[in-house]
């Protein structure tokens, strides 16, 4: 039988990679994983020819004619549905391709006008691709986030996004919700710790792997990691309960310090009576690539669909 091949593509603030995904076995073909650097505030032509590039060189390192589709996870705000581009400048990044046709410009760059690309919330792309090969499997009511330049979120229910109803935050994600004196994604992010230890210590450091790796001598970068976990569930408890979540996978860069903040986050569930499952991704951006290709999955693109005009 003709293997059914898909291409998961997960976008970065400076790069772009991908890898294709074997939907017949269900199963990433990890030779095909390739990267490419991504300006995004470079001009449209410059955008489209990194995806572009970026796309050859793995279409390269598979059996071309079995390709069905491309899947593309995509930071918003992005028209999921048609993909358009909604950047307006206000989060300072792709702008050159506001209003831009994504999907028609890379078909065409490719020259394959007849493969279908389709798009999807990345945070959304790399909970799918936990539920479908991740730390998510067969859960029924799970909670994914990606911790890193942003806090990215998505609620499952048998592996596929809620976004509407009561039972979760408008938009079925989190960022955008208050917390303290600004919004979660002020809070939970690499700026928000960065900034965070600038006020404890007076300290500038570049990166949370800084702040990390001075945990073990530094009151201060270890007080400051306890306070995210503790806060973390604080914050995380009224939705858990609403949406009844059993487990949550935590992915991104932040995610690499869990040893830092885990114990906190989790005594402070148990204070709160919640019993829930945490897990840290093995996956990390390979989930996204799954996500994103698992949308060339027709019977998985049957129940998702309907929700990309709500992302």
């Amino acid at each position: 039988m003709k293997k059914q091949i898909s291409i998961g593509v997960d976008v970065g603030g400076s790069h772009i990679s991908c890898a294709a995904y074997d939907l017949t076995n269900k199963k990433l073909i990890t030779e095909s994983i390739s990267h490419t650097t991504l300006n995004n505030q470079g001009s449209k032509e410059e955008i489209v020819t990194a995806f572009g590039r970026l796309l050859r060189l793995c279409i390269a390192k598979i059996e071309a004619e079995n390709l069905v589709g491309i899947g593309i996870a995509m930071p918003g705000p992005f028209d999921y549905v048609n993909g358009i581009g909604l950047f307006t400048g206000s989060n300072a990044k792709f702008q050159s391709i506001n209003e831009v046709n994504l999907r028609s410009e890379i078909q065409e760059n490719l020259g394959l006008k007849n493969i279908p690309i389709r798009f999807i919330n990345d945070a959304t792309a790399f909970a799918i691709g936990e539920y479908f090969l991740g730390k998510l499997q067969g859960g029924k009511q799970t909670l994914a986030i990606t911790l890193g330049t942003g806090l990215g979120s998505a609620f499952l229910s048998g592996g596929i996004p809620v976004i509407m109803g009561d039972t979760v935050p408008e938009n079925g994600c989190i960022w955008h919700l208050p917390f303290e004196n600004g919004i979660a994604d002020d809070y939970f992010s690499t700026r928000g710790l960065i900034n965070r230890f600038f006020e404890r210590s007076g300290k500038r450091v570049n990166g949370v792997k800084e702040i990390a790796d001075l945990a073990k001598e530094n009151i201060d970068a270890e007080e400051l990691f306890y306070d995210f976990g503790e806060k973390m569930a604080h914050f995380l408890s009224s939705w858990i309960k609403k949406f009844k979540v059993e487990t949550i996978v935590f992915g991104g860069n932040i995610s690499k310090a869990s040893y830092l903040f885990d114990n906190a986050m989790n005594e402070q569930f148990k204070e709160a009576g919640l019993r829930v499952r945490i897990e840290y991704s093995d996956l990390q951006e390979s989930a996204a690539f799954i996500g994103g290709a698992q949308l060339l999955s027709e019977e998985f693109w049957e129940s998702v669909k309907e929700q990309l005009k709500y992302m």
